[in-house]
């Protein structure tokens, strides 16, 4: 079973491993990473056509006898100020990955974490007010490599105050973190509660719950 330590104690946590000893698969989550960055992406970039550009509803100069090349409009999109031609429009960028695949892949990146010893258990009832300095201590102790990302529940803020203000450390919600946070992090600092909430996500689905399914 693998174990992971407790900072400010010197003891070792049981990582459960129904989440924790899942063999990596890069390429799975990397079809996960591109479906999160894919979300994230706005895409509302636009572009005018040229049926949308203001004026140029007047042929610029008749069609013969000017020797120069006959045209229609100032706004087609051979004219500076011209309209687009397959510009990008306002679009969705999301993709579908299946739920059994998204789980598989949080475990790969949460077992890979465990496998390379970066990833550790913090008390953040220990946390009674924010006191930066005392989390700062805890990551030097630790020794890990930056950047480390801490992963807290919404409760725990005492604790996500004292490590937010750290150098190359990010602090998110158990229910906000996805694989690409996960897997860019060189480190990763979880709180009990925390999880607790990330194996539930992770966990595979039991055969009563395939059943009614």
């Amino acid at each position: 079973m693998a174990d992971a330590p407790v900072l400010g104690a010197s003891k070792k946590a049981k990582l459960d491993d129904a989440t924790f000893s899942e063999r990596f698969s890069g390429a799975l989550v990397h079809q996960c990473v591109r479906a999160e960055q894919a979300a994230r992406r706005r895409g509302t970039a636009a572009t005018k056509t040229r049926g949308m550009v203001s004026g140029g509803g007047a042929k610029p100069w008749r069609q013969k006898g000017t020797g120069r090349a006959r045209a229609g409009s100032s706004r087609s999109p051979v004219w500076t100020g011209g309209g687009t031609v397959f510009g990008p429009k306002p679009r969705s960028y999301t993709f579908k990955v299946n739920r059994k695949e998204q789980r598989a892949a949080l475990r790969s990146v949460l077992s890979l974490h465990a496998d390379r010893g970066s990833l550790a258990i913090v008390d953040a009832a220990s946390f009674a007010a924010p006191k930066t300095s005392q989390a700062a201590d805890l990551l030097e102790d630790w020794g890990q490599p930056l950047p480390t990302l801490v992963v807290l529940s919404a409760e725990e803020s005492s604790a996500a105050l004292s490590f937010r203000n750290l150098d190359r450390v990010s602090v998110l919600s158990d229910d906000a973190v996805g694989v690409t946070d996960l897997i860019g992090a060189a480190s990763l600092v979880i709180s009990e509660a925390a999880l607790a909430a990330l194996a539930a996500r992770a966990a595979k689905p039991s055969r009563a719950a395939k059943d009614a399914a």
